[in-house]
């Protein structure tokens, strides 16, 4: 997850400009992992991600951004439902709309047509539920 090391050493809130770099600084730390291993990639979040949090925080999304969304889906996502009990972080913002913004995280990857498996669950059993549904997705 990039944007947490982004933001970690930013030194001042983050801007509307912020986001592009993130999902550059995202997509780079991928294709070099890409580069060098094979196997699965598994990634904690997507330009899908910043897209939905531009939307929110600032009402628009850079051009740039919606491009490489195009280029870069994903072959599968796990869509994790915010049951779990809200956790401070000074990262983490809208502790109070989580269903609202899973919604429009679940509508995003629909229109996408993507494939998604959602997760839900609390501690082993989410682990759990999670490799269960991406063993079906690759062994469908």
């Amino acid at each position: 997850e990039y944007a947490r090391e982004y933001l970690n050493q930013l030194g001042r809130p983050y801007v509307e400009a912020d986001l592009e770099a993130i999902a550059k600084g995202q997509l780079a730390q991928e294709q070099a992992i890409d580069e060098h291993e094979s196997g699965i990639l598994i990634i904690d979040t997507s330009l899908e991600v910043i897209k939905i949090w531009s939307e929110v925080r600032f009402g628009r999304v850079a051009p740039w951004i919606l491009e490489a969304l195009k280029k870069h889906r994903r072959d599968f996502y796990l869509l994790c439902q915010p049951d779990l009990p809200w956790e401070f972080d000074p990262l983490r913002e809208n502790p109070n709309d989580r269903w609202l913004l899973y919604e429009r995280y679940e509508r995003e990857l629909k229109s996408m047509q993507v494939p998604f498996a959602t997760i839900s669950g609390m501690g082993e059993q989410r682990f759990e539920n999670a490799v269960q549904e991406l063993q079906k997705f690759l062994h469908h």
